[in-house]
């Protein structure tokens, strides 16, 4: 792989082409994934070889809620929603394997799965507002699952353009299609001059808009001026303009120098967290107010790639400990999976890195990341599980008391 050489090369390697686009929107042959103008996109059904030994997944997903498929305790009335990314969805595992059914199963009442692949936290919570305003589909209590990327999909105009650099080795263009993804989506960012968190839509209002980003051309005029995408090609060790994130850095208090090519590349990473963090305050400090406003009962669960948990495991350290620090100051009620991983990592007889071969699954596919396989989702539903016997009111069925 090369190294970044300015933003034209990134957003000239994220643009879509022509067989792409027009594969996702061919009817004869459905997508993975359904358009939606507010959240880029939904699944729908898929089979796809990307499991633990090379095993062919299925994910099946209801026709309305685009929800993932209940199994354990289905008939039942389900008073649990999860929301999340694909750490929440369960990719790279079949239905049944997921750490939504093995709880199920151990509650003895099912766990509703609303996960999709690649959302951020803004994009979870706008998700979870529309289905919990629908009669069929609402849950007294919410669970939000928090994981490594999460926080800078939230500022992200569209995903694209930082996966097409991050998995730059994919077989894109192809005959049959790559089955791209990432599409624009309503995001939030800091507007400098209000001096607040705003919420900006999405650039593509129906399905059809997405071929105004076919080609190098279209992409780049699209994206060149978007500050994200600047400060992800700086984060890179790509050139690109750096007076909007000075700004940034300045309105955010983080010291940075972008102009010194020694520092810039970290000192923009740096940055680039700290924006996604701070954005993530601001959308769960909105979605509590709305959880209180409507009665529900909210939770955050915060999950951890492979590389942060080998970081924790040596060095004790984490990205996120700004955003750990603000949930227990503003008295979140959350479950942090990643102390709990690490004294069974700590435990495991042999080194980190084979401890995590053991709960994760390679990327593969369309994956962009490694997802827990099916023992991985019972360790991670295992961490969870006290947590969340000691919230629910009345407790499980399998954890009440005889009679009562």
């Amino acid at each position: 792989m090369s190294d970044l050489k300015d933003l034209k090369q990134l957003l000239y390697q994220a643009a879509y082409h022509p067989v792409e686009i027009e594969r996702y929107m061919d009817p004869e042959h459905p997508a993975i994934l359904e358009f939606d103008a507010e959240l880029g996109y939904l699944h729908r059904n898929h089979c796809m070889k990307d499991g633990m030994d090379g095993a062919i997944t299925a994910g099946t997903y209801h026709p309305r809620g685009k929800h993932r498929r209940m199994i354990n305790y289905a008939d039942q009335p389900c008073r649990i929603n999860t929301y999340g990314d694909s750490y929440t969805q369960c990719a790279q595992v079949s239905d049944g394997e997921t750490w939504q059914e093995i709880l199920a199963a151990n509650f003895r009442e099912p766990v509703r799965n609303f996960g999709v692949g690649g959302y951020g936290v803004y994009q979870a919570c706008r998700r979870a507002m529309r289905m919990e305003a629908k009669k069929d589909f609402a849950a007294e209590y919410i669970v939000l699952n928090i994981w490594d990327d999460d926080y800078m999909r939230n500022i992200d105009a569209a995903r694209w353009v930082r996966v097409a650099w991050m998995c730059r080795d994919l077989p894109r263009g192809r005959k049959d299609g790559y089955p791209v993804h990432g599409f624009p989506w309503m995001h939030v960012r800091y507007d400098l001059g209000k001096g607040e968190w705003v919420e900006r839509p999405g650039m593509c209002r129906k399905v059809t808009d997405l071929r105004k980003l076919v080609g190098r051309d279209n992409y780049y005029n699209a994206f060149k001026d978007d500050p994200v995408a600047q400060l992800y090609c700086l984060r890179e060790g790509g050139e690109a303009p750096v007076e909007e994130s000075e700004k940034l850095a300045e309105a955010l208090g983080v010291k940075v120098n972008l102009r010194s090519l020694k520092t810039r590349r970290a000192d923009a990473r740096r940055l680039h967290i700290a924006y996604g963090i701070r954005s993530t305050m601001f959308v769960v400090d909105k979605f509590r107010a709305w959880c209180r406003a409507n009665n529900r009962k909210f939770m955050i669960m915060l999950s951890y790639d492979v590389p942060t948990v080998q970081a924790y495991v040596r060095k004790g350290k984490r990205f996120d400990a700004e955003f750990v620090d603000f949930l227990d100051r503003e008295k979140y009620l959350y479950i942090d999976t990643l102390p709990t991983i690490g004294r069974e990592a700590k435990s495991f007889k042999g080194t980190v890195e084979q401890f995590c071969e053991k709960l994760y699954v390679e990327r593969a596919g369309a994956q962009v990341f490694g997802h827990y396989n099916p023992y991985g989702n019972m360790v991670f539903a295992m961490a969870m599980r006290k947590a969340l016997i000691d919230w629910l009111d009345p407790k499980p069925p399998a954890y009440r008391t005889p009679g009562a």
